[in-house]
């Protein structure tokens, strides 16, 4: 098996299982061998393939755990009428948001939806994201569900970027359930569910738990199914207001909670006690025009590990960039942008039960890895609207290169 080595690195910033922290490292080299890390370290010896780095900065590829990528059309509509001063709850309410993306992923064909998602997945992998949570949700109904998730399923089988599917069809209520919340619930537990399970592709089960949406007793029936089934809980919490739905996700141990930025104290001391990791999404906020941000400081002081995603979608967040995620979490989260790092890789990787695999540069971990065109680490929120990765490799193989 030929090995490849990574030369002349600048520094080298990367999660360490040891110390437990995120840490830089100065002059390394990096041997990768059948995908995966064989040795870091210097002065390690001749290779089969070498990169030349350039003292550049490297990193390990991004890991983007929340994404709804499997649409139709964009909404632009929509982001005309929030100029105009609608709310998203608004043009949710007047039959926009979801539900206008909900007609057309019924109405197209499997191979219309599979060449849109290529070609958003060609995007991110461009942006530096390696692996991606991939969530159905704009079908709400069993055949545009399963159409969804198998959509998903024959791109990850040919696209370099790695796809891990949740299903999501308590994203909304669909038109023909409006008035009847519980029957589209049912529907859910008695038929998709079991459905999702069969078809085996789905890792995880997603609710959008706020009010307006799925209340407490409509989520915990839906994720405690889908435990029955399988599938690992993931829950929209408190986007908009304190629903309890942070709460919700430490009584049902829930891998991830998502959103947050009307997360009440209670709501935090239970994640903290129940390891549930929260998902912050400050494109989201961005995007929308609002101005009340995830409260990181408070979450992260109640010491509960903290992931970031970008949330693209047609609606709330067309934003694919997670160096652009980064750099609005340093600007209105204020974190830190070692920790910003950390939680796009590691910490992202985490809240997909991947850790042990990838979203670090360590020894036996697949060799997920960007080298930029900078030479720090500060000047990827600095350069917040460029893209100045210069090639990504996935498991150990060139996939990009500017």
């Amino acid at each position: 098996m030929s090995s490849l080595k990574l030369s002349n690195i600048g520094e080298l910033i990367t999660y360490s299982s040891e110390t437990k922290r995120m840490i830089k490292q100065y002059n390394k080299e990096i041997v990768v061998e059948n995908g995966k890390v064989l040795e870091i370290g210097s002065n390690l010896g001749p290779a089969d393939k070498y990169i030349d780095c350039f003292n550049m900065l490297v990193t390990p590829g991004f890991v983007d755990p929340h994404t709804h990528p499997v649409f139709l059309d964009y909404r632009h509509e929509e982001f005309c009428m929030r100029l105009q001063g609608a709310t998203y709850e608004e043009i949710a309410n007047a039959g926009g948001g979801i539900l206008n993306s909900v007609k057309d992923v019924r109405n197209a064909s499997e191979s219309e939806l599979i060449s849109r998602v290529k070609m958003r997945m060609d995007k991110f992998i461009e942006l530096g994201t390696t692996t991606i949570e991939c969530k159905s949700g704009y079908g709400l109904d069993s055949e545009s569900e399963l159409k969804s998730l198998k959509v998903i399923n024959e791109v990850n089988k040919t696209h370099d970027i790695d796809m891990v599917a949740t299903f999501m069809g308590a994203h909304a209520f669909p038109i023909e359930y409006l008035d009847q919340h519980d029957l589209y619930v049912d529907l859910i537990c008695n038929d998709m569910i079991p459905k999702v399970e069969k078809q085996g592709i789905a890792k995880f089960i997603d609710v959008f738990c706020e009010n307006g949406y799925f209340n407490i007793d409509q989520t915990l029936k839906i994720l405690a199914v889908g435990k029955k089934h399988g599938l690992h809980s993931r829950i929209h919490a408190d986007e908009f207001e304190d629903s309890g739905a942070a709460k919700l996700a430490g009584k049902v141990k829930a891998i991830s909670a998502d959103h947050l930025m009307a997360i009440s104290q209670d709501g935090m001391k239970s994640m903290a006690q129940n390891n549930v990791i929260a998902t912050l999404l400050p494109g989201t906020t961005f995007f929308l025009g609002k101005n009340k941000y995830s409260p990181y400081k408070k979450i992260k002081n109640q010491n509960i590990d903290v992931a970031l995603a970008s949330d693209y979608n047609p609606g709330s967040c067309n934003i694919q960039s997670i160096p652009f995620i980064i750099s609005l979490s340093c600007i209105y989260l204020k974190m830190d942008i070692l920790d910003a790092m950390k939680s796009s890789t590691y910490n992202a990787a985490k809240s997909l039960m991947l850790e042990h695999k990838i979203g670090s540069i360590e020894k036996g971990k697949n060799a997920d890895i960007i080298i930029w065109g900078i030479q720090k680490l500060e000047q990827i929120p600095y350069f917040a609207l460029e893209n100045p990765i210069k090639s990504v490799l996935k498991n150990g193989r060139i996939i990009f290169t500017a």
